[in-house]
């Protein structure tokens, strides 16, 4: 069974009078510890794909399962609560809490969404900080960290509750051309390691040529799939 399928999905929107379909008839299968990005030009549905994926929304037709369970229909609470436990986010423009340190911006979720114990969220939280290369910077605030740094951050804070999917939107966007890469990096070697699916909605090509599984998205429908092996080989 694939981690994540999605089943003839639908999305409309209705702007003043005008109803606008965002996504039209989309079927998809991801399987669990892939690297997989959505292409396509500026409004081609990528981002409300990812939204569903992340049950910050719901599709008006179809279904979206993730590891079985039909996540299409839940409600505020339930959605919320699956989120804490099987999604993580990496976002553009970072979106760490700039009145929390690096080490409290990773521990949040844990506190807010899983309300794990104090030592134990201690033990993770170090020991991704560790991983990401972010240990000596973690009594910093997001102020005094550069963009490469901030993401590493998300990274941690993205991966700290063990999600089983973490979505990413235009995540080296705003990295130069080696931070970007070395972030990449720091995402597969956690894909490898703990079997973590990564799904990117992107124009980035660094971040294409990473991916395993690439779909290409234009006016709402997915024109395209391609299969290739880790890093684009």
């Amino acid at each position: 069974m694939s981690l994540l399928a999605i089943e003839n999905v639908e999305k409309s929107y209705v702007i003043g009078k005008i109803g606008v379909w965002a996504l039209k008839g989309i079927d998809l299968l991801i399987d669990a510890g892939k690297f997989v990005s959505f292409i396509g030009p500026s409004g081609s549905g990528k981002t409300t794909l990812l939204n569903l994926i992340g049950c910050l929304d719901k599709p008006s037709k179809g279904k979206v399962l993730i590891n079985g369970m039909d996540v299409s229909h839940l409600d505020r609470k339930s959605s919320a609560k699956f989120r804490g436990g099987n999604i993580g986010f990496i976002f553009q423009n970072f979106n760490l809490l700039p009145v929390l340190t690096v080490y409290e911006n990773v521990e949040y979720p844990l506190i807010m969404v899983q309300n794990v114990p104090a030592e134990k969220r201690k033990i993770k939280i170090l020991e991704l900080l560790e991983k990401v290369g972010m240990m000596e910077q973690k009594d910093k605030y997001p102020d005094q960290l550069s963009g490469g740094q901030k993401q590493r951050v998300a990274i941690a804070r993205a991966l700290v509750t063990e999600p089983k999917i973490v979505l990413a939107d235009e995540p080296t966007a705003n990295l130069d051309h080696d931070t970007a890469y070395k972030i990449l990096k720091i995402m597969h070697d956690m894909k490898n390691e703990f079997g973590t699916t990564f799904i990117f909605a992107t124009h980035d090509t660094k971040v294409v040529g990473e991916a395993e599984v690439i779909y290409t998205i234009e006016d709402g429908k997915i024109i395209g799939q391609t299969a290739r092996n880790a890093g684009g080989k």
